[in-house]
């Protein structure tokens, strides 16, 4: 059996009792290792679960995949993923592998950051399509998610900013010399990603991210220990909603917003009023917030 699992947003306790027992009956155990983080190291999983994790990086997955299936139609191997399995397309891509090989599949779920954003106050049912938002870089600022982020608020809708991870990458000139010498990991921030997305419009200049206008939401550490439960600045796993305009957001110290990972939500223009109160509690200008979210009431 070759099962794949989620083991949800914060730390080993996060897998379920289902995904547990699977990763105990295995012989061989995954770690898949890009795409998303835990907040806790893999020497903690490896004591909770009681099983030697292989690391899986992006050239594993993607050009390795024969060996992760090796022999799983007789044995069970398991692929574990941060969030939930179905929250990348390689993970589908595995398992399309795994099933053209007639190798049996078990899929475990968990939660993800997709439906774990209801912690901000906005409704999961009025989210619409969820876009990644890259590090640029002088010649490449991609600007895709813009049209997508109209398309959304053109139906009142909100969007999930999904944060870019630079994990075991290469500089351009080691990758053009061939060799494997790697980048330290790089997780953007929400100030970046602000300062982005208010680049963007100033390119684009058609008010879908109008910096006083449009309201937004940052997420950081989502699944972590909420910090109005007694977790304090130094918690690695302290999570931390800050809410307000583009700009009131762009005017907030980078400490203001924790540790990695980061998310951020676009809020739709039709705000319901029980989502502008909720995700209100959050808002650095409390009065700038409430005049804003009235307008999209």
């Amino acid at each position: 059996m070759f099962y794949v699992i989620g083991l949800g947003l914060c730390d080993e306790k996060d897998i379920t009792v289902r995904g547990l027992e699977a990763v105990r009956s295995c012989s061989r155990v995954y770690l898949e290792a890009y795409t998303s983080i835990l907040m806790v190291n893999k020497d903690r999983l490896e004591a909770f679960y009681g099983k030697s994790l292989i690391l899986a990086d992006r050239d594993m997955v993607e050009l390795e995949s024969d060996e992760i299936l090796r022999n799983a139609a007789a044995e069970n191997v398991a692929f574990l993923v941060v969030g939930d399995p179905f929250g990348a397309t390689t993970h589908t891509d595995l398992l399309l592998r795994a099933r053209d090989l007639q190798i049996p599949t078990q899929i475990i779920h968990n939660a993800s950051i997709i439906n774990a954003a209801g912690c901000s106050g906005l409704q999961l049912y009025n989210f619409g399509q969820t876009v990644s938002l890259v590090f640029f870089t002088d010649a490449w600022k991609p600007d895709s998610f813009y049209d997508r982020i109209a398309e959304n608020a053109k139906f009142g809708l909100h969007t999930l900013v999904l944060l870019d991870i630079k994990v075991k990458e290469q500089s351009e000139e080691n990758l053009a010399r061939g060799r494997k010498i790697y980048e330290p990991p790089r997780y953007m921030s929400i100030p970046t990603a602000v300062n982005q997305l208010l680049e963007i419009e100033s390119i684009r200049k058609e008010g879908i991210l109008d910096g006083d206008s449009t309201l937004a939401i940052a997420l950081s550490r989502v699944g972590g220990i909420p910090s109005s439960e007694g977790s304090t600045d130094d918690d690695d796993g302290t999570q931390r909603i800050v809410a307000g305009t583009l700009l009131d957001l762009q005017a907030q110290p980078e400490s203001m917003f924790g540790k990695p990972l980061h998310s951020l939500i676009i809020a739709g223009k039709k705000l319901h009023e029980l989502e502008a109160i909720y995700a209100g509690a959050f808002a650095v200008n409390q009065e700038n917030w409430n005049r804003i979210a009235k307008k999209t009431s």
